[in-house]
């Protein structure tokens, strides 16, 4: 048994850690070096996602249609940068 020194130790620390973690990572300058630069690493930016789902199916069909074109375009430039440095 420790006596009530410990207790009083245990009791500060289990205060004091909560507290230290709240001020140290609930600082806002902290909060834009460290957890900005991760999360726009880990997610895409607004403008690349899909903001309005569409709910009905006409407005899926359109939007499935859509990105298929978006692929078929990005495929039609990468397969023409491909011949021309095949070219070269």
């Amino acid at each position: 048994m420790g006596g009530p020194n410990l207790e009083i130790f245990k009791f500060s620390l289990y205060l004091f850690v909560p507290i230290a973690a709240l001020v140290h990572f609930g600082d806002p300058e902290w909060y834009r070096t460290h957890v900005v630069p991760y999360r726009d690493k880990l997610f895409p930016a607004l403008d690349r996602t899909v903001q309005h789902i569409p709910t009905d199916q006409s407005g899926i069909r359109e939007e499935l249609a859509r990105i298929k074109a978006e692929r078929l375009m990005k495929r039609a430039q990468r397969e023409a940068e491909e011949a021309k440095k095949s070219e070269q």
